[in-house]
């Protein structure tokens, strides 16, 4: 299960700061560029104006004409000046912003991949997209509010509060007073808005699954005729994300009209102060004006920082999930002292294994299981006797409960899984490819096949016919899952990845049970082939596909209850027996 976690403000800010440290230089040119900006355009312009309109307050003479010149001349440079810089700014936030979104998605999908089988059984496959998606947008949107709200922000305020200070102390306490009531007041809103930000971005995750899971079982939907049913759930889903999205934008809204009061009040109280010391002759025009311009400057970039306060928690909450998932434990992890395996003999032997899902009841009790190498071994037994279980323990989908599982003597779970599973072949029951080439498909387990590999393989499992004769051949595209392909030409393109990748351990999982008899027949030749030197697990409910295995185990509730050949265990009475009878005259009846 997805383990509940806490995502601070702070903790979610290093996680973004850690993706922009590839980008430090470049980063810091932008800022100081942004920075440049804002002191030439909201510090320096307002007093070069208020200059220019004192001089407008008197009549003309050739002096003030000569000095208007100069301080047009200053203004211009200044203007042309903040615009380059922000230019500068912005050509290089383009390649930073987007070199961060690549990266925060490409470490999230890399992070989620190390999860164990378990996470992935539990989550949808869209919610995990969005999620991802989510984090990347994001620090984006982080980033721009750094960049063209934070610091011209800090540095309008700072520059502006020292200067209005510099003209009257009154009015510099004034505005000091009142910018820590605003920004507390916001903060303390935010903060509390949190967790009603959470719940939306949770909300927003169901309904992301409740889509993708209906999206993903249409042929399902359309066969049942359950349209109106799936519209009725989803709707159910974007409704409760409704509600939860009302009542965030409604607290943001309240938030936006106390704001306003507040800016109200400052712009009322400025024009008051600046009346009373126009009476007593200690403000000029230039200077009211000049004061006009600083108050809209920091007005404006306040009030943009209220929405800026609220819209960074919100960024919070939608990053949250991912966040958790980068840093939640993985479940089946490689040991410190993990070191990869060379599987020679391919030697497999289960000893006095236990497995259970979660706190559930045990799948295997004290499974015992010796495989010599080269051995081809069948697992049957009914459904439930947990056959797939050990191939998933093989593979180290899931750690064992107790007890080891050692291939050529070593423990796997002492080894890395990349060269664990790297030594190993599957072909399962039902075969999910990629929406990908066909060459691409067949290439899975040996990415650096040469075409000539990927033909012979794909000849061998009998595919290459239905290939060819496709119009764009091995480059066409499977469609997402493989839908574009028969069950039967799905299994045989699987297979012949397995046999491309030649690994010393296969495993079949029902392999051919979605192929038509005509084909099976074919195949059957080709995993033979592919079955010389290997140390083989085949996991059938056919029995007549595994009569020549080199032995057959027999399962029945987590245990090995009885094995040998074929003809062996037909000569017992046992579950074998009842099983290959209940078949065999199912094959009569036919």
């Amino acid at each position: 299960m997805e383990e509940k976690r806490k995502t601070s403000f702070w903790h979610a800010m290093s996680v973004f700061v850690s993706f922009l440290r590839p980008y430090k230089i470049r980063f810091a040119i932008i800022t100081v560029s942004v920075i440049g900006a804002e002191i030439l355009g909201s510090l320096f312009v307002p007093q070069i104006l208020r200059q220019i309109v004192d001089l407008f307050a008197y009549a003309y003479s050739s002096a003030a004409g000569t000095k208007a010149i100069g301080l047009f001349g200053l203004l211009a440079f200044i203007t042309i000046s903040y615009w380059l810089l922000y230019r500068v700014a912005g050509f290089l936030q383009g390649g930073v912003q987007a070199g961060v979104s690549r990266d925060a998605m490409t470490d999230s999908l890399s992070h989620t991949l190390k999860h164990s089988y378990r996470f992935f059984q539990d989550q949808f496959t869209g919610s995990m997209m969005r999620r991802i998606q989510r984090l990347s947008e994001s620090i984006e949107r982080i980033m721009e509010w750094f960049l063209w709200t934070i610091v011209p922000l800090f540095v309008s305020t700072i520059g502006i509060g020292v200067i209005v200070w510099r003209e009257s102390w009154v009015l510099g306490v004034g505005m000091v007073v009142w910018m820590l009531i605003y920004v507390l007041s916001n903060y303390g809103i935010a903060i509390w808005k949190l967790k009603y930000d959470l719940d939306r971005s949770e909300k927003n995750t169901v309904q992301n699954g409740v889509m993708s899971d209906i999206l993903s079982n249409t042929s399902t939907v359309k066969a049942f005729a359950r349209e109106g049913f799936e519209k009725k759930l989803f709707f159910k889903a974007a409704e409760e994300w409704r509600e939860a999205r009302m009542k965030t934008w409604l607290i943001g809204e309240t938030n936006n009209a106390i704001q306003y009061i507040f800016i109200i009040f400052l712009e009322v109280g400025i024009v008051f102060y600046a009346i009373k010391r126009w009476e007593v002759g200690l403000l000029t025009v230039g200077t009211f004006a000049m004061y006009q311009l600083y108050i809209r400057s920091i007005t404006q970039n306040v009030y943009g920082m209220g929405r800026l306060i609220r819209s960074f928690f919100e960024a919070i909450a939608d990053a949250k999930e991912m966040i958790d998932v980068i840093e939640m434990p993985v479940e089946v992890p490689d040991l410190p002292e993990a070191r990869p395996i060379a599987v020679k003999g391919a030697i497999i032997d289960f000893q006095d294994v236990g497995f259970q899902y979660g706190g559930g009841s045990m799948i295997l009790k004290s499974f015992s299981l010796s495989i010599a190498s080269h051995e081809k071994i069948a697992l049957v037994g009914s459904s439930g006797a947990g056959k797939s279980t050990v191939t998933k323990l093989l593979f180290r989908f899931y750690d064992v409960t107790r007890g080891a599982i050692h291939i050529d003597g070593k423990n796997i779970a002492k080894v890395t899984q990349k060269s664990l599973r790297e030594a190993m072949s599957i072909v399962p029951q039902e075969p999910i490819l990629f929406h990908r080439s066909l060459r691409d498909n067949i290439a899975y387990g040996k990415t650096n096949a040469s075409e000539k590999d990927i033909i012979a393989a794909a000849k061998k499992a009998h595919c290459h016919e239905f290939i060819s004769k496709l119009p764009k051949g091995y480059d066409t595209f499977v469609g997402e899952r493989g839908v574009k392909l028969s069950g039967g030409e799905r299994q045989r393109v699987a297979i012949a990845r397995a046999i491309l990748k030649n690994a010393p351990i296969l495993v079949l999982d029902e392999a051919t049970s979605s192929l038509d008899s005509e084909s099976e027949s074919l195949i059957q030749d080709a995993l033979r082939e592919l079955m010389k030197e290997k140390t083989v697990i085949v996991i059938a409910h056919r029995l007549s596909t595994i009569m020549q295995m080199d032995r057959i185990i027999v399962m029945e509730k987590g245990k090995v209850v009885d094995q040998g050949t074929h003809d062996q265990l037909l000569k017992k009475v046992g579950i074998y027996k009842k099983l290959w009878n209940i078949q065999a005259g199912g094959f009569k009846d036919v």
